[in-house]
Parts: structure tokens; C-alpha cells; sequence
């Protein structure tokens, strides 16, 4: 569970930021229920390993394809990693690669961003 100091508004304004950009563009209820929890899954992964109690987040489109950057001050990459079958954690970045079209990383000067990319039914990604 995440630190209760670390907790900010911004996941919820993020959240319907979200749902609000992609029903305009026409995304099925499934794809804007996808891409909210890899949006969640990012932000709690600010908060609890980025250690950066407000992750700036930008929502994006462009032709067909939705992006979405979460952004936080640790310079600490995140990697993929083999949680235990029975662990209730490390299973994130797993979540998002099954969610979204591609995601990343991109190191910042202070800090780093993790994105990901969901096409539209029908659109390339």
C-alpha cells in the first residue's frame, strides 16, 4: 500500500483527465478501462519508488494513438522483474506491457518519464 503522505489529487484528476480525452476520441469503454489502470499503475509507482508525492502527467494524442507520460525525480529506471507466484507486488510494468500498445522509459535531467501508447480499434499504434 502506498504511503498516505505521499498521496495526492492528482491521480484522481488524472484519471478523469484521461476518460474525458479518450471517449472524445472515441475509444471503447474496454480501452479507456485499460488505459486508466496503466495510468494508476504509473502513478503508484511514482509515489512508492520515485519517491514524488505530485508525478507530473501528460495525456497526449496524436493521429489515432493515445500517449501518456507519467513523470518522476528519481534517476532509478524502472525494470521488469519475476515476482514469486504467490507475491502481492512486482507485477506493474507486466500489467502495463498487457494493457497498452508499447511503453518505456525515457531518463530526464532530474528524474525520468514512463510512457505508454494505446491505438485506436482499427489505427496503428
Amino acid at each position: 500500500m502506498c504511503d498516505p503522505n505521499l498521496n495526492s489529487p492528482s491521480l484522481t484528476v488524472s484519471r478523469e483527465l484521461l476518460r474525458n480525452v479518450m471517449a472524445r476520441a472515441g475509444y471503447s469503454r474496454a480501452k479507456i478501462a485499460d488505459a486508466e489502470l496503466a495510468l494508476v499503475e504509473l502513478i503508484v509507482n511514482a509515489w512508492r519508488h520515485g519517491r514524488t508525492p505530485a508525478p507530473v502527467v501528460a495525456i497526449s494524442m496524436e493521429f489515432r494513438t493515445l500517449r501518456v507520460d507519467v513523470a518522476d525525480r528519481s534517476p532509478v529506471l524502472p525494470a521488469r522483474c519475476k515476482p514469486a507466484e504467490l507475491s502481492e507486488s512486482g507485477r506493474g510494468l507486466q500489467l502495463v506491457e498487457g494493457l497498452t500498445h508499447r511503453w518505456g522509459v525515457e531518463p530526464q535531467e532530474l528524474g525520468k518519464r514512463v510512457w505508454f501508447e494505446l491505438g485506436q480499434e482499427g489505427g496503428a499504434a
